[in-house]
């Protein structure tokens, strides 16, 4: 062997060892993420009697949960059921069966734990002291809702609620009822029109109507004169919508894809760039006519603004990028969570309709006949109508299930959980819990909240359909003030029934919605 092979064989050597020296520890660190980590949680876990289907190497229960979702997804159900888990949530219909309420799956190499008992619900949803934390949303959430109050932690999370809530006090709410009652109000004569034009009676699919009218409404109530331009942020809001569902839904996820500039993502970034341009105009304008003292507005926007201005000893205390990002949250969620509440309720009462004579009794009582401006105090009033949206929330809530992460190894109801562990609060389980609800908690059944919300089940503070504790959502009030005001138009002018081509087919889309709309039969009641 010629001395130049021997030197090239020597450092081929060299550098063989230097790349094993490098890799060693990487492989070391992948092994204990991706194999004995799992191990370990998994026997910890079963040695306090928590179970759940086994870890598979990489992917998890993830194939698990993406077949069963698959074959639910080409079921529908009957008309009167209410049973939307096996839908929605069929891996945890099906563990929780096998295991038990509390079970432990994997996403990924990741440990989640199903709280699927509301002691330990209640305990992850009342923590103030940052021991159960929101997950990290990804790109694509935050291009849709941005770093709000939603997802907003520690101090951030107690600064940014500061400046929001003087926005979504009750005095301030009950002002924008007018508002509110003028973009319904335009729904409602468009179908008057057309029901008159098709003899007294026509059908409407309702659930992209209540979708435009409340972004219709949280356009002219967040941004007043600026409402067309909010206008424009819902559509692109509905477009990465779509492309939220569709990174999250997809069967393998790359790390580090979400950045890459794919066709997706591209576009991503475009809305997102839209959105934010948008927004910033309408901010600039506000802060232009405060500096010529004419004041933020009295909207929205203009109430979160002035107290951001005022809340700080004379310094702004949210940035613009923040401000942004609530504009963000609150469109969003204000318009999407109450299209669906309303979608949801007039299906209930389509279906039930021997509630729709009372409701309307209970409305021209309180807020007069429908040519009688509708006002916040008598909505108020509405009792029964109340107590249908709440049993609405119960059975169709926006949000089917929702997570947390343990910032530190915890103590939760007796069951030592590992730092790192998701923590998934099957909302949709829960509200058909018969030791909590009942052994009707499967029926639609208003009068279960005759006493008020708070009486309504065994638990205390059981309907978590706007979550609990501190962080419960700031915009609830709101939410309901738009549906009793919009239920009140329409049951003071129609009755109805959801039509026979209906497919009962609810859908999680991020939030739960109809597969196939809703179309409805309205029928015009005599004037």
């Amino acid at each position: 062997m010629t001395t130049t092979a021997m030197a090239g064989g020597t450092t081929a050597g060299l550098v063989g060892a230097a790349l094993a020296v490098l890799l060693l520890p990487w492989l070391w660190a992948a092994l204990a993420h991706l194999v004995w980590r799992p191990r370990a949680v998994a026997r910890a876990f079963a040695r306090q009697g928590v179970r759940g289907p086994p870890y598979r190497f990489l992917v998890g229960n993830n194939d698990e949960v993406k077949a069963m979702r698959a074959a639910a997804g080409g079921e529908t159900l009957a008309r009167g059921s209410h049973d939307i888990v096996p839908r929605v949530l069929p891996h945890c219909r099906a563990w929780a069966a096998r295991y038990g309420r509390v079970f432990l799956s994997w996403a990924g190499a990741r440990p989640t734990l199903c709280v699927g008992s509301y002691d330990m619900a209640r305990r992850v949803l009342a923590d103030k002291a940052g021991l159960f934390v929101k997950p990290d949303p990804g790109p694509s959430i935050l291009a849709l809702l941005g770093m709000g109050l939603v997802f907003a932690e520690g101090e951030d999370w107690a600064r940014h609620r500061r400046v929001v809530h003087p926005a979504f006090a009750m005095d301030k709410l009950k002002m924008m009822t007018g508002a509110v009652a003028a973009c319904a109000g335009e729904v409602i004569r468009a179908w008057q029109a057309r029901a008159a034009a098709a003899g007294g009676e026509a059908t409407v699919e309702v659930g992209q109507q209540f979708t435009e009218l409340t972004a219709d409404v949280i356009s002219h109530t967040a941004f007043g004169s600026s409402y067309r331009r909010g206008k424009e942020v819902f559509l692109a809001q509905r477009e990465l919508q779509h492309i939220a569902l569709a990174a999250i839904t997809s069967a393998r996820r790359v790390p580090g894809m979400e950045y890459a500039p794919t066709k997706a993502n591209v576009r991503r970034w475009q809305l997102e760039r839209k959105v934010r341009d948008t927004l910033m105009a309408i901010i600039g304008e506000r802060l232009d006519a405060a500096g010529e003292a004419r004041g933020y507005g009295t909207d929205l926007l203009g109430l979160m603004l002035e107290a951001n201005a005022g809340g700080g000893g004379g310094k702004a205390v949210m940035s613009m990028e923040e401000i942004i990002d609530e504009c963000k949250t609150f469109f969003f969620a204000g318009h999407d969570t109450t299209a669906h509440l309303l979608t949801w309720g007039m299906f209930l009462l389509g279906t039930h309709p021997e509630w729709q004579p009372r409701l309307r009794e209970e409305v021209l009582r309180e807020c007069g006949g429908a040519d009688t401006p509708l006002h916040g105090d008598a909505l108020n009033k509405l009792k029964l109508v109340t107590m249908v949206l709440y049993e609405t929330l119960r059975l169709y809530g926006a949000v089917s299930m929702i997570g947390r992460v343990a910032a530190a190894d915890a103590d939760l109801c007796g069951v030592k959980v590992p730092r790192g562990t998701v923590l998934t609060i099957p909302i949709a389980m829960l509200h058909r819990d018969e030791e909590v609800w009942g052994a009707d908690a499967g029926e639609f059944n208003p009068g279960r909240f005759r006493d008020g919300v708070g009486r309504a089940a065994a638990h205390p503070g059981a309907l978590l359909a706007f979550s609990s504790g501190p962080r419960s959502c700031i915009g609830q009030d709101f939410a309901m003030l738009e549906a009793k005001a919009t239920l009140a138009l329409v049951l003071r002018r129609f009755a109805f029934e959801v039509a026979p081509e209906y497919v009962h087919a609810p859908t999680d889309f991020l939030t739960l919605q109809p597969l196939q709309g809703l179309p409805v039969v309205l029928k015009l009641l005599d004037p």
